[in-house]
């Protein structure tokens, strides 16, 4: 009688379907959205170099993620883009919502600060016309705020 239990009770967990847990882990959404971009480009994210900042940026009241990142050695060349990716919180989960090109080689240099009144901060490191690929040295602020599946930036005076 137990032999025939235990294997109904095999019987019903072989057959019973796997169900598909939502992704919750932020770290993890992150990881697979900057993998794919990075994979589409030909190139790759450098270790180390991410940076993560929560804050509300859809004036829901809900922390949600911005996230700063590079990706360099796009099809084998020596040039790297630093890209901002806005992530919401729907129902708990991150859920990529906009994506922009903001800064690079021989375009500036980003550095994500905080977010305030639902505006992304950064300071910025931008090109004089002496300076050589690797060293700029014009000191900046700008800001960005999600708009829709959009991001716009508002340059500081």
């Amino acid at each position: 009688m137990k032999i025939l239990q235990i294997l109904s009770l095999i019987l019903i967990v072989a057959l019973t379907p796997i169900i598909a847990v939502p992704q919750t882990d932020d770290k993890t959404v992150i990881d697979k959205y900057i993998a794919n971009q990075a994979k589409r480009e030909r190139g790759e994210e450098p270790d180390d170099i991410r940076k993560t900042i929560e804050g509300d940026l859809n004036h829901d009241g809900v922390s949600d993620v911005a996230v700063l990142y590079t990706i360099e050695g796009q099809g084998g060349s020596n040039n790297y883009i630093q890209y901002l990716a806005v992530f919401v919180r729907k129902n708990n989960t991150l859920v990529f919502a906009a994506r922009a090109a903001v800064g690079g080689k021989n375009h500036r240099d980003m550095e994500i600060t905080s977010i305030q009144n639902n505006a992304m901060l950064f300071n910025t490191t931008s090109y004089g016309p002496r300076d050589p690929s690797c060293c700029p040295t014009i000191k900046g602020s700008t800001r960005y705020l999600l708009a829709g599946n959009k991001l716009i930036e508002k340059r500081q005076k």
